[in-house]
């Protein structure tokens, strides 16, 4: 009986060994084809809301303090990543800070924010997001996302009729916690443009 447990455990283990081995075959695969596209993804938000831009630059930026005063600001966003849009000659128009929103509808929401040197908002552009189909998705569309391009603004507020100045950003029917994530998220963004990068604060 001992002897019959024993091998049972051996071939188990074995099994075991070889079916890690495989894993760990396929993630070491697909690792690198999966972090391409995630990064190409990232380029692609890039350019939509800095088209002018030639190329982009990380910014070395300290996280945890950049998401501890974007949460004294009252916002449950994080800042995820800072780039320096940099022009054909070389110098830099702007910024781009991706933001995830923690308080979307069916969870967070990860973004890319495009904020020209002057502070006029060029828009975002939506890298990962879970809303509900018809309603919360629809913040991927023109008619909404357009309302916040073009805009110098401090901050956003959302409203659910039209809007009456730049800062107001009408709701999406039957969405108003998404509306209110991108807009918080935008406002994150603003932000911390405005008290860590604009003027140089940050090289």
């Amino acid at each position: 009986m001992n002897k019959q447990i024993v091998h049972d455990a051996l071939i188990l283990t074995a099994f075991t060994l070889v079916l890690g081995l495989i894993l760990g075959l396929v993630y070491g695969i697909t690792k690198e084809p999966i972090d391409a596209a995630n990064e190409q993804t990232r380029q692609d938000a890039f350019r939509t809301v800095f088209e002018d831009a030639d190329s982009f630059q990380k910014v070395e930026y300290d996280k945890d303090a950049a998401d501890k005063m974007v949460a004294d600001a009252g916002y449950s966003d994080t800042i995820d990543d800072v780039e320096e849009a940099i022009g054909a000659d070389g110098s830099v128009l702007g910024y781009v800070i991706t933001v995830t929103a923690k308080d979307g509808s069916q969870g967070s929401i990860t973004f890319s924010v495009g904020i020209q040197n002057d502070g006029t908002v060029n828009g975002y552009s939506i890298t990962d997001i879970g809303e509900t189909p018809g309603l919360g998705m629809k913040a991927e569309e023109e008619e909404f996302y357009s309302q916040f391009q073009g805009k110098q603004v401090s901050e956003f507020t959302v409203v659910k009729q039209t809007p009456a100045s730049d800062s107001e950003i009408e709701s999406i029917t039957g969405s108003t916690i998404t509306s209110k994530a991108m807009a918080n998220g935008c406002n994150a963004a603003i932000y911390y443009f405005q008290n860590e990068l604009q003027g140089g604060g940050q090289s």
